[in-house]
């Protein structure tokens, strides 16, 4: 049987730590760096980043929207990246928060799931507001082939949090069946424990500042990717009480923006990463 994303990812944190280091060459970070804002700049930022992760972290979130901002030479730049990536033997989460129906779907999955596709990672982030079923084409590719689809449920930001608490219909048609978020984890979950034919294939984004919701994250089935530590104010030890419970290597707390201003010194961003590895890795043990 084909080894699953989630087992993928376990594999690999317990070789390091349960770190996702984020690859986003802002215009900010980029000026930090003492980098022109460029496709040159971003060469040289993403693959610092490979090269001080490398061995380091088990996986890397290249933010997509920083590079396709330059249109196809940026595009190049990610390819570039991504393979560099895979070289380095460091996971590769795409960032890219896709979702549609149809042959659309399959044509966004085909993008960044197929392995003949320059821009194939080991995993995509989707967005599910068409429907979970929607993304099945990219389910389906990704089962396949070892890959995840990583759907966006529980965000950091606090906006999405009027949607993603709503109230689903109950029997009755009145309001009182599960929270959005909380139907979309039991769906996934649903999808990892016998809806594919690759157990966790399906993960969740769930943010490490938001408080604990109906569902019991434990049995989710999959990749928990958690953005919201550093910058946005959440912490190591606010994540290891959030998902308590969950099985070791099955949680990413996501950083990036606090990490990367430790760039552009490769040997100082390494050891930042490592330093923050261990901590992440103490408080979700």
């Amino acid at each position: 049987m084909t080894e699953g994303f989630a087992d993928r990812v376990a594999r690999a944190v317990a070789a390091t730590g349960p770190l996702c280091a984020g690859i986003d060459p802002s215009s900010d970070l980029l000026d930090h760096w003492g980098l022109e804002d460029a496709p040159e700049g971003l060469r040289t930022f993403g693959l610092s980043c490979v090269e001080a992760f490398a061995g380091v972290v088990p996986v890397v979130k290249p933010q997509v929207a920083f590079f396709e901002r330059m249109g196809s030479a940026g595009l190049a730049v990610l390819e570039e990246v991504l393979g560099a990536c895979r070289d380095a033997g460091l996971l590769a989460i795409a960032d890219a928060k896709r979702g549609d129906i149809g042959s659309t779907m399959a044509a966004y999955a085909t993008a960044w799931l197929d392995p003949a596709s320059p821009l194939v990672a080991d995993a995509v982030t989707a967005l599910a507001y068409l429907g979970l079923g929607a993304l099945q084409p990219a389910f389906d590719l990704a089962a396949s082939g070892g890959k995840g689809v990583i759907v966006v449920v529980r965000s950091s930001n606090p906006e999405g949090r009027s949607l993603q608490e709503a109230r689903t219909a109950g029997p009755d048609g009145d309001p009182s069946g599960p929270a959005v978020e909380d139907m979309l984890l039991a769906d996934i979950a649903a999808l990892n424990h016998g809806g594919l034919p690759v157990p966790g294939t399906v993960g969740a984004v769930v943010g490490a500042t938001r408080t604990p919701s109906e569902f019991d994250l434990a049995g989710l089935g999959g990749v928990i990717l958690a953005p919201g530590v550093g910058f946005q104010g959440g912490t190591a030890e606010g994540a290891g009480r959030l998902f308590d419970g969950c099985a070791p290597g099955t949680v990413l707390p996501n950083v990036s923006r606090s990490l990367l201003v430790a760039g552009p010194d490769v040997v100082a961003l390494r050891e930042a990463a490592a330093k923050e590895c261990a901590t992440l890795g103490s408080a979700l043990a």
